[in-house]
């Protein structure tokens, strides 16, 4: 489980991040389509991303290496396509973004893939399948299906019209989100324009004297 990993966590962001993003996914829905189109999209908006390109079995733990990328990235973007639940290693990744949320202040944005956040939230058709499955194998999918609902709250995008467009709307965002969370390099230098002001104002009026 996603919640066992044994990475140090923060309350507050960290003064640095290794990735700006790091996009979830369910790789045989969507990898060489929609996710693949969005990855270029943000790489050349300068945005350097992480996207895993292992396709593991399904039921597979997932690797502490993913578990870190995930920490070490200031916004998570998670792609709920039809069968994201099915997935087990897909959950897990979800459950670890969303304590990242909470303990790491990570953004987390959600993009619904031509499924309702309702399905999500909910999980209704294939994600209620996938859990009905989970549940008769015995897992314990109570932290899945808390990380599915909350997420399913959050503001994200719903995919509709050209995907071009869409696209373009999430880097946009992507872009904007990643303007205001970036730091000032030095918070010394807050207010110094108002002290250099002040120490000219002294100098002029020395010289005056």
């Amino acid at each position: 489980m996603a919640s066992s990993s044994s990475s140090s966590f923060h309350s507050t962001p960290p003064t640095s991040w290794k990735y700006d993003v790091f996009l979830s996914f369910r790789g045989t829905d969507i990898r060489y389509t929609f996710v693949d189109h969005l990855y270029l999209a943000l790489a050349q908006q300068g945005i350097d991303t992480f996207k895993d390109d292992e396709e593991l079995p399904r039921g597979e733990t997932i690797h502490p290496s993913l578990l870190k990328a995930i920490e070490d990235s200031q916004i998570a973007i998670v792609v709920f396509s039809e069968n994201y639940a099915d997935s087990s290693w897909c959950l897990q990744e979800l459950e670890h973004i969303m304590k990242c949320k909470v303990e790491r202040c990570q953004i987390v944005i959600p993009i619904f893939y031509h499924i309702d956040p309702s399905e999500v939230r909910k999980q209704k058709r294939k994600y209620g399948e996938a859990f009905a499955k989970y549940e008769a194998e015995k897992k314990n999918v109570e932290s899945w299906r808390k990380a599915l609902f909350d997420v399913g709250n959050l503001s994200g995008h719903v995919a509709d019209g050209p995907e071009t467009i869409f696209i373009k709307k999430i880097v946009k965002e992507i872009s904007e989100r990643l303007c205001v969370a970036i730091p000032s390099d030095n918070e010394d230098l807050i207010g110094i324009e108002d002290r250099l002001e002040d120490l000219k104002s002294r100098k002029i009026t020395g010289l005056k004297h």
